[in-house]
């Protein structure tokens, strides 16, 4: 199943769309300009304003943009304003974008003046005498008057200033290095690992919920690694041979050297910690946490990002720690992908995720969001067992890194490498003596 070419072809095209998502942020500073509008205020002149319109696939439209109202004029001079390209054509730079012009009305009834239509393409080729509109009124045009109807004035777009704003791939493409790191929760409440039930328990003929998990996240993720060797630890275990709890343990044995070689090294060395340490608790995450923050302290100037992957099945017993650790990572080059896997409320987990009041410890703020949490059970079928929508799950995983990622660099004023570096092998935080030398 997750092993067959089909499975690494749609990985790789999920990583190809999300890159495409990623591209270049546009916004476009526009002004227009109105001559001649048609007055329709009895006792004035007309107060117009424009609209503007995107246009979706099915044909319909959607409102993007409103200017402001300039009072009692036929020859208006509408402010300049800031746009994302996406919001005005979704992208699409052919695509048409409708503009109608409104006679404000104090009662909300506003009186339409007229409409034209133009396209982000067309607008930013620079002021030319294509830039001139003609606002025409359909009801006017169409009828039939000794008079012909030519227009109800028109609109001048004054001037169209495109703002490139930096984005995630133009880091990756500077230089910047993004290392990847695993932790996977050891502890009882996953239930025997010989147990058909159990999180943990070793099927020969399908993944668990854990290499389930590792394995359609790790598979996106290892992409923006550089190097593809991951350090994989695992919390919540007492360990061999003196029956040690540890909180932060590496999977292969090797504390002085715990990579794996991608996912599929971390995989078996997930199975081999399996039949050598015994399920324990209680679940702490402080420890990994503060595990990849010491290495990410390390290295502030850009050039690498630490994404630390938890993939746990219930409830967080070192609550406070774990928010005095995030809060605490939240000023390093971090991001954290909580996956609870199983059917618990995973409550903390939600909370840890921040997006409805940002996280804080002792009084103080995370300076970011840095966390983004996934319950998998939402993309998996009934039984567990496969996996429903791998680009929906992608797209969730991934959805708040490049804005995680931006907030760093952009409040620390650390711009994009024009080109590579020589190449680094990531590094570890066991490893500490090599990282103070990068």
């Amino acid at each position: 199943m997750f092993g067959s070419v089909p499975y690494v072809w749609f990985c790789s095209l999920c990583l190809v769309l999300l890159l495409a998502s990623l591209r270049l942020q546009e916004s476009v500073m526009l002004q227009f300009c109105g001559n001649k509008l048609d007055k329709k205020d009895f006792f004035g002149k007309s107060d117009p304003f424009l609209v503007f319109y995107r246009s979706n696939e099915d044909g319909s439209y959607t409102i993007s943009h409103k200017t402001e109202v300039v009072k009692n004029t036929l020859d208006p001079v509408w402010q300049a304003f800031k746009i994302p390209v996406r919001a005005l054509c979704n992208g699409d730079y052919d695509r048409s974008i409708k503009v109608e012009v409104y006679d404000w009305d104090r009662d909300g009834g506003h009186d339409f003046i007229g409409e034209f239509s133009t396209s982000y393409r067309e607008m930013s080729r620079g002021q030319s005498q294509f830039h001139i509109y003609e606002v025409l009124n359909p009801k006017k045009k169409g009828k039939k008057k000794k008079k012909k109807y030519q227009n109800s004035g028109t609109v001048t777009l004054l001037s169209c200033l495109v703002d490139s704003e930096l984005s995630f791939l133009d880091y990756i493409k500077g230089g910047t290095q993004i290392n990847f790191t695993v932790a996977i929760d050891f502890t009882a409440s996953n239930g025997n690992p010989s147990q058909p039930t159990s999180l943990h328990y070793m099927s020969p003929y399908q993944l668990n919920a854990y290499t389930l998990a590792l394995r359609a996240v790790g598979e996106i993720i290892q992409d923006y690694d550089s190097d593809k060797m991951f350090p994989a630890l695992g919390f919540g275990a007492k360990l061999p041979p003196d029956g040690r709890v540890s909180h932060e343990f590496a999977l292969n044995g090797n504390p002085q050297n715990p990579y794996c070689s991608g996912i599929e090294g971390v995989m078996e060395a997930y199975y081999q910690s399996l039949k050598s340490v015994r399920l324990y608790g209680p679940t702490h995450f402080s420890p990994v946490i503060n595990h990849v923050a010491r290495y990410a302290s390390a290295v502030t100037d850009g050039s690498q990002y630490f994404i630390l992957l938890i993939i746990s099945d219930g409830v967080i017993t070192d609550m406070a720690q774990t928010k005095e650790s995030i809060v605490n990572a939240a000023s390093l080059p971090m991001s954290i992908i909580i996956v609870g896997v199983g059917p618990a409320e995973f409550d903390e987990m939600i909370e840890l995720d921040g997006d409805e009041e940002r996280i804080s410890s002792q009084g103080r703020l995370a300076e970011r969001d840095i966390v983004q949490f996934v319950p998998f059970r939402d993309y998996v079928d009934r039984r567990g067992n496969h996996i429903l929508s791998m680009a929906r799950l992608a797209k969730e995983v991934l959805a708040e890194i490049p804005d995680q990622f931006l907030s760093y660099m952009r409040t620390r004023g650390i711009k994009p490498g024009t080109s590579p570096p020589p190449y680094t092998p990531a590094t570890h935080p066991l490893l500490a003596r090599r990282v103070s030398r990068i």
